[in-house]
Protein backbone atom coordinates (compact mmCIF):
# COMPACT_ATOMS: atom_id res chain seq x y z
CA UNK A 1 0.00 0.00 0.00
CA UNK A 2 1.37 3.40 -0.93
CA UNK A 3 1.81 5.78 1.97
CA UNK A 4 0.78 9.36 1.33
CA UNK A 5 3.29 11.84 2.69
CA UNK A 6 1.87 15.25 3.41
CA UNK A 7 3.99 17.95 1.77
CA UNK A 8 5.95 20.24 4.03
CA UNK A 9 4.88 23.85 4.48
CA UNK A 10 8.09 24.95 2.79
CA UNK A 11 7.47 22.81 -0.29
CA UNK A 12 3.89 24.09 -0.53
CA UNK A 13 5.22 27.65 -0.57
CA UNK A 14 7.66 26.70 -3.32
CA UNK A 15 5.02 24.99 -5.48
CA UNK A 16 2.11 27.40 -5.03
CA UNK A 17 2.27 30.11 -7.75
CA UNK A 18 1.06 32.93 -5.50
CA UNK A 19 3.27 32.04 -2.56
CA UNK A 20 6.17 31.40 -4.93
CA UNK A 21 5.86 34.90 -6.42
CA UNK A 22 5.91 36.39 -2.94
CA UNK A 23 9.00 34.36 -2.05
CA UNK A 24 10.67 35.32 -5.33
CA UNK A 25 10.10 38.97 -4.49
CA UNK A 26 11.72 38.50 -1.09
CA UNK A 27 14.68 36.40 -2.24
CA UNK A 28 15.41 38.41 -5.37
CA UNK A 29 14.81 35.91 -8.16
CA UNK A 30 14.68 32.25 -9.11
CA UNK A 31 18.42 31.69 -8.61
CA UNK A 32 18.25 33.02 -5.07
CA UNK A 33 15.12 30.98 -4.41
CA UNK A 34 16.79 27.80 -5.60
CA UNK A 35 19.78 28.47 -3.36
CA UNK A 36 17.49 29.24 -0.44
CA UNK A 37 15.57 25.98 -0.85
CA UNK A 38 18.81 24.06 -1.22
CA UNK A 39 20.10 25.60 2.01
CA UNK A 40 16.93 24.43 3.74
CA UNK A 41 17.58 20.91 2.55
CA UNK A 42 14.60 20.77 0.18
CA UNK A 43 13.73 21.40 -3.44
CA UNK A 44 10.70 22.58 -5.37
CA UNK A 45 10.21 19.36 -7.33
CA UNK A 46 9.44 16.60 -4.88
CA UNK A 47 9.07 16.55 -1.15
CA UNK A 48 8.36 12.83 -1.33
CA UNK A 49 11.75 11.97 -2.80
CA UNK A 50 13.47 14.16 -0.22
CA UNK A 51 11.58 12.49 2.62
CA UNK A 52 12.29 9.03 1.30
CA UNK A 53 16.00 9.74 0.91
CA UNK A 54 16.05 10.98 4.49
CA UNK A 55 14.86 7.59 5.71
CA UNK A 56 11.10 7.39 5.30
CA UNK A 57 10.34 10.84 6.60
CA UNK A 58 12.44 10.70 9.77
CA UNK A 59 13.19 14.15 11.16
CA UNK A 60 15.41 13.10 14.07
CA UNK A 61 12.93 14.70 16.48
CA UNK A 62 10.68 11.67 16.97
CA UNK A 63 11.85 11.21 20.56
CA UNK A 64 10.16 14.52 21.36
CA UNK A 65 6.80 13.67 19.80
CA UNK A 66 5.10 13.12 16.48
CA UNK A 67 5.17 15.50 13.52
CA UNK A 68 5.22 19.22 14.18
CA UNK A 69 4.75 18.69 17.93
CA UNK A 70 7.99 16.71 18.02
CA UNK A 71 9.82 19.42 16.09
CA UNK A 72 8.46 22.11 18.41
CA UNK A 73 9.48 20.12 21.50
CA UNK A 74 12.94 19.63 20.00
CA UNK A 75 13.16 23.40 19.54
CA UNK A 76 11.82 23.92 23.06
CA UNK A 77 14.58 21.71 24.47
CA UNK A 78 17.21 23.81 22.71
CA UNK A 79 15.59 26.98 24.03
CA UNK A 80 15.66 25.54 27.57
CA UNK A 81 19.41 25.06 27.16
CA UNK A 82 20.00 28.56 25.84
CA UNK A 83 17.92 30.15 28.60
CA UNK A 84 19.74 28.19 31.29
CA UNK A 85 23.09 29.06 29.72
CA UNK A 86 22.46 32.80 29.79
CA UNK A 87 21.11 32.61 33.33
CA UNK A 88 24.34 30.92 34.45
CA UNK A 89 26.47 33.44 32.56
CA UNK A 90 24.71 36.36 34.26
CA UNK A 91 25.33 34.75 37.65
CA UNK A 92 28.98 34.01 36.86
CA UNK A 93 30.11 37.61 37.32
CA UNK A 94 32.34 37.39 34.25
CA UNK A 95 30.63 40.29 32.49
CA UNK A 96 29.77 43.86 33.39
CA UNK A 97 28.37 46.95 31.73
CA UNK A 98 27.03 46.80 28.19
CA UNK A 99 28.17 43.21 27.61
CA UNK A 100 26.25 42.06 30.68
CA UNK A 101 23.15 43.93 29.50
CA UNK A 102 23.42 42.28 26.09
CA UNK A 103 23.66 38.86 27.72
CA UNK A 104 20.66 39.65 29.92
CA UNK A 105 18.69 40.72 26.85
CA UNK A 106 19.55 37.56 24.95
CA UNK A 107 18.59 35.44 27.94
CA UNK A 108 15.27 37.24 28.27
CA UNK A 109 14.50 36.64 24.60
CA UNK A 110 15.37 32.95 24.87
CA UNK A 111 13.02 32.73 27.86
CA UNK A 112 10.29 34.28 25.70
CA UNK A 113 10.96 31.57 23.10
CA UNK A 114 10.47 28.94 25.80
CA UNK A 115 7.17 30.49 26.83
CA UNK A 116 5.93 30.77 23.25
CA UNK A 117 6.93 27.24 22.24
CA UNK A 118 5.42 25.78 25.41
CA UNK A 119 2.13 27.48 24.64
CA UNK A 120 2.24 26.42 21.01
CA UNK A 121 2.79 22.75 21.90
CA UNK A 122 -0.15 22.85 24.33
CA UNK A 123 -2.31 24.59 21.73
CA UNK A 124 -1.59 21.72 19.35
CA UNK A 125 -2.68 19.20 21.97
CA UNK A 126 0.82 18.05 22.83
CA UNK A 127 2.77 17.81 26.08
CA UNK A 128 5.74 20.20 26.37
CA UNK A 129 9.14 18.54 26.69
CA UNK A 130 10.55 18.48 30.21
CA UNK A 131 13.26 20.96 31.14
CA UNK A 132 16.65 19.22 31.36
CA UNK A 133 19.27 19.83 34.03
CA UNK A 134 22.27 21.61 32.57
CA UNK A 135 25.87 22.49 33.32
CA UNK A 136 28.11 24.75 31.26
CA UNK A 137 31.87 25.47 31.35
CA UNK A 138 32.17 29.12 32.43
CA UNK A 139 35.92 29.54 32.76
CA UNK A 140 36.57 32.96 31.21
CA UNK A 141 34.72 35.78 29.49
CA UNK A 142 36.25 34.96 26.10
CA UNK A 143 35.49 31.24 26.29
CA UNK A 144 31.92 32.02 27.34
CA UNK A 145 31.43 34.39 24.39
CA UNK A 146 32.82 31.74 22.06
CA UNK A 147 30.46 29.14 23.51
CA UNK A 148 27.53 31.56 23.27
CA UNK A 149 28.30 32.23 19.60
CA UNK A 150 28.56 28.51 18.94
CA UNK A 151 25.26 27.83 20.68
CA UNK A 152 23.41 30.61 18.86
CA UNK A 153 24.78 29.61 15.46
CA UNK A 154 23.83 26.02 16.24
CA UNK A 155 20.33 27.10 17.26
CA UNK A 156 19.82 28.98 14.01
CA UNK A 157 21.08 25.98 12.02
CA UNK A 158 18.75 23.68 13.98
CA UNK A 159 15.64 25.65 13.03
CA UNK A 160 16.77 25.83 9.41
CA UNK A 161 17.40 22.10 9.41
CA UNK A 162 13.81 21.36 10.40
CA UNK A 163 12.16 23.84 8.00
CA UNK A 164 11.54 21.25 5.24
CA UNK A 165 10.06 18.80 7.75
CA UNK A 166 7.41 21.15 9.13
CA UNK A 167 3.87 20.50 7.87
CA UNK A 168 1.88 23.38 9.35
CA UNK A 169 2.20 26.91 7.99
CA UNK A 170 1.77 28.44 11.46
CA UNK A 171 4.47 26.15 12.86
CA UNK A 172 6.81 27.16 10.04
CA UNK A 173 6.10 30.84 10.65
CA UNK A 174 6.85 30.44 14.37
CA UNK A 175 10.06 28.52 13.69
CA UNK A 176 11.33 31.07 11.17
CA UNK A 177 10.54 33.99 13.46
CA UNK A 178 12.70 32.42 16.18
CA UNK A 179 15.36 31.34 13.67
CA UNK A 180 15.79 34.98 12.66
CA UNK A 181 16.42 36.06 16.25
CA UNK A 182 18.89 33.22 16.84
CA UNK A 183 20.80 34.37 13.76
CA UNK A 184 20.90 37.95 15.00
CA UNK A 185 22.14 36.84 18.39
CA UNK A 186 24.87 34.83 16.68
CA UNK A 187 25.85 37.81 14.51
CA UNK A 188 26.13 40.11 17.53
CA UNK A 189 28.29 37.61 19.39
CA UNK A 190 30.48 36.96 16.35
CA UNK A 191 31.00 40.73 16.10
CA UNK A 192 32.16 40.87 19.72
CA UNK A 193 34.63 38.10 18.92
CA UNK A 194 35.85 39.78 15.75
CA UNK A 195 34.51 36.99 13.56
CA UNK A 196 32.46 37.08 10.37
CA UNK A 197 28.74 37.56 10.97
CA UNK A 198 28.07 35.32 7.97
CA UNK A 199 30.37 32.31 8.55
CA UNK A 200 28.60 30.26 5.87
CA UNK A 201 28.38 33.00 3.26
CA UNK A 202 25.19 34.21 1.57
CA UNK A 203 23.13 31.18 2.64
CA UNK A 204 23.21 29.65 6.11
CA UNK A 205 23.79 25.92 6.44
CA UNK A 206 21.17 23.76 8.19
CA UNK A 207 22.00 21.20 10.86
CA UNK A 208 20.21 17.90 11.41
CA UNK A 209 18.66 17.03 14.75
CA UNK A 210 21.28 14.31 15.25
CA UNK A 211 24.11 16.81 14.75
CA UNK A 212 22.56 19.36 17.08
CA UNK A 213 21.68 16.93 19.85
CA UNK A 214 25.17 15.43 19.76
CA UNK A 215 26.66 18.92 20.09
CA UNK A 216 24.59 19.89 23.12
CA UNK A 217 24.80 16.50 24.85
CA UNK A 218 27.82 17.52 27.01
CA UNK A 219 25.74 20.29 28.60
CA UNK A 220 22.86 18.04 29.70
CA UNK A 221 23.48 16.38 33.05
CA UNK A 222 20.03 15.03 33.83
Amino acid sequence: MAVEIKPSALSRVASDPVSRRKLLAVTGGSTALAAFLAACGSDSDSTTSTMESAGGGKTGTEQFGKGDVGILNYALTLEYLETAFYEDVVKSGLFKGSELETIRKFGSEEAEHVQALTGFVKQMGGKPAPKPKTEFPLKSAKSVLELAATVENLGAAAYLGQAPNIKGASTLAAALSIHSVEGRHAAALDTLLGKSIVPDGAFAKPASADEVLKSVEPFIVG
